[in-house]
């Protein structure tokens, strides 16, 4: 049986948790329970990077040695997951002498190999990203596009090591390996990147002390990403006869890192190319995650809106607060968080749909007709609609699996509400309501309660993952115990009728109770005094460094109201990019091929320039405008429009979160 690891980044200890830092962990605990479902050996790892620069400055702004800093920063991390009902198995830091040990025997092992030399080094520097920059890196006035702040010319003596040789070596394994980085596009930008050359890597410092010391040569220190990439390995003892090494990061294991976009590149070039060097298996998978804005807004610590969990939890609860995150976002997409939008979905697919299915079965009509008792299964008395429901079990069991083993957590939930649905139009048809008030028809109703019971048991085994506590409260209604998976034993279900007969059922408090209009704005009001507990006050009071948002230019207003027959005539497509480029003449216009499921791409020319690098594009599926008349800019003909949304921050491309195929209409 193959063992399963996942591993979130491990997270910088600059600032405090955050729902960005959860939507991971979260992600991750939820894969490490349903292959512990299975019956799989699982591991999961989190932990702290609490080396580099960027800390041992923030160290010396607070007066504090860095170890005392990064001491403070791991209760609220530990704090936040155990809120969060994440359990992970190892929790690793940085400054641990278990982890300092293996980063330093990894070092020895590239340096066997050949592939760390002593040089020069003159570039760029972003403390924020922790990395030297190029001149194309770079927006005007030598800018970090990721963190706004101008970057820091530096020349060092540094330890190198030679990335420049892994060109080749990586594109090779990357073509026998097509699924080693998801989603697509993300796999797409990092060959483009590859593909257009390597750099020899600056893998040491001498400008800080704040890191592990170089084996031979304690004048450096290790460069932190070389130091915190390490940590997958160095958790489960490195790769010199430990037992979990072989276990989970052997040729039968699974091996997944969960990341977030911006530090793909790390991932899926840096890592390989020194797993490679050390003669180390690579991992198996790479899934680069989007990023999460708050109410349409970016994080800001100015705006005050970096929300931690804990608040979310207090008001929600951890499985409500789970199921939001991973229903709302397509995985690998950006999305938003909405503390409306979570209470819509509470309210509608919680507390209507599965709260309501439960209690309208279980303590309505099997209490009151059936004594509280499970009925005996009999599927020799199954009617047509029966079946009909039972395979929409099945089906909805076989598709949650597969999603969940594509990581796809958001198409696990669209295919168990499936089930949700269906059991609650059965309920709706069979009427059991009108079976209960006649004698004579008591065997249909034992025959349609216990079609709904079972349902309930496959839908608290299939949601388990993503909310435990909510779904062995569930099974206690049941009158069944917590689910408690053992490796070796699969409980995912797969079987119609296991839900045993005679077992006393326990209607208890409503699973989900609805939150009314009143409760909400309470809710609200609450979430809202924390916020502006946390914000910083503006001036000199905000935190040294920080950029301070611009104030929001006033949105245009609505315009005058159509007639429908008018957008009827635009014609809405899905289209795929196949290719994309700048064109020579034009600062903002990209040239892109883009299939529309017609017999040859289309040629559309789109004003993102700005906004994207060509390689991000490639593989996404936007949406187009397909009926607009060819248009021909800087000599070249365009046929078609791709929507985007423009803001102050620039562009954002309209695009769709699943794959969708090409030239679907979009309505």
């Amino acid at each position: 049986m193959r063992s399963f690891y996942v591993t979130t980044p491990i997270y910088y200890v600059n600032d405090r948790p955050h729902i960005g830092h959860a939507y991971t962990t979260v992600a991750a605990d939820l894969l490490a329970r349903y292959h512990r479902v299975r019956g799989q050996p699982t591991r999961l790892l989190t932990g702290l990077d609490e080396h580099g620069q960027k800390i041992e400055r923030r160290a010396a702004e607070l007066g504090l040695p860095p170890k005392e800093f990064v001491d403070a920063m791991v209760p609220p991390f530990k704090e936040a997951w155990e809120q969060l009902r994440c359990e992970p198995d190892d929790f690793i830091r940085t400054t641990e002498p278990r982890h300092e040990e293996k980063v330093q025997a990894l070092w020895r092992k590239l340096e066997a190999a050949g592939d760390i030399y002593l040089g020069e080094y003159e570039d760029w520097y972003c403390v924020g990203c922790e990395s030297f920059k190029t001149e194309k890196d770079l927006e005007e006035g030598q800018i970090c596009p990721m963190h706004g702040k101008p970057v820091e010319k530096l020349k060092e003596r540094s330890y190198f090591f030679r990335l420049s040789a892994y060109g080749d070596k990586l594109l090779a394994y990357y073509e026998a390996h097509p699924e080693f980085v998801q989603p697509e596009g993300r796999f797409n930008e990092v060959k483009s990147f590859v593909r257009q050359g390597l750099r020899d890597l600056s893998i040491s410092r001498t400008t800080m002390r704040w890191g592990v010391p170089v084996p031979g040569d304690e004048a450096h220190v290790m460069f932190v990403w070389l130091d915190a990439l390490t940590n997958y390995i160095s958790a489960l003892g490195g790769p010199d006869e430990a037992p979990l090494f072989d276990q989970f990061w052997g040729p039968e294991a699974t091996k997944v890192h969960l990341v977030g976009k911006d530090i793909l590149r790390f991932h899926a070039i840096y890592w390989p190319a020194f797993l490679l060097s050390a003669g180390i298996e690579l991992p198996t998978q790479i899934w680069a995650h989007g990023w999460l804005t708050v109410d349409g807004t970016k994080m800001s610590k100015g705006l005050g809106n970096f929300l931690p969990p804990g608040p979310l939890v207090d008001a929600f609860g951890a499985d409500v607060l789970r199921y939001y995150l991973m229903r709302e976002v397509g995985f690998g997409q950006d999305g938003d968080f909405s503390h409306t939008h979570l209470i819509e979905r509470y309210n509608g697919e919680l507390a209507n749909g599965l709260g309501n299915l439960l209690n309208r079965m279980l303590a309505s009509i099997v209490r009151r007709g059936l004594g509280g008792v499970v009925p005996v299964y009999r599927p020799d008395a199954l009617e047509p609609i029966d079946r009909e429901l039972i395979e929409v079990a099945r089906r909805v069991g076989r598709e949650c699996a597969e999603h969940l083993e594509a990581i796809s957590p958001h198409r696990a939930l669209e295919s168990i509400w499936e089930l949700v649905a269906a059991a609650n139009r059965y309920v709706d048809q069979t009427e059991p309501w009108h079976l209960l008030k006649d004698p004579a028809r008591r065997e249909r109703l034992e025959q349609v309660a216990y079609q709904v019971l079972e349902c309930l048991r496959w839908i608290g085994t299939l949601l388990w993952p993503f909310m435990p506590d909510r779904c062995d409260a569930l099974r206690a209604q049941l009158g069944l115990g917590p689910l408690e998976p053992a490796v070796g034993e699969d409980l995912w279900p797969d079987a119609f009728g296991q839900l045993e007969g005679g077992l006393q059922t326990a209607p208890g408090a409503a699973l989900f109770p609805r939150i009314d209009a009143k409760q909400e704005a309470e809710i609200l009001a609450r979430l809202e005094r924390d916020r502006l507990e946390r914000a910083p006050m503006p001036g000199p009071a905000a935190e040294a460094g920080e950029p301070q948002e611009a104030e929001a230019e006033p949105l245009e207003p609505i315009a005058p109201p159509i007639v429908f027959d008018d957008f009827a005539k635009v014609d809405l497509r899905v289209g795929k990019i196949l290719a994309a480029e700048k064109l020579s003449k034009s600062k903002k216009l990209l040239r892109l091929q883009i299939d529309l499921g017609e017999a040859e791409p289309r040629v559309i020319l789109a004003g993102i320039a700005l906004s994207y690098p060509p390689e991000a594009l490639i593989g996404r599926r936007v949406v187009v405008v397909a009926n607009l008349p060819p248009r021909k800019m800087m000599g070249v003909q365009s046929q078609g429009m791709v929507l985007a949304a423009s803001d102050a921050g620039g562009l954002g491309v309209l695009c769709v979160d699943r794959d969708v195929p090409p030239g679907t209409r979009v309505s």
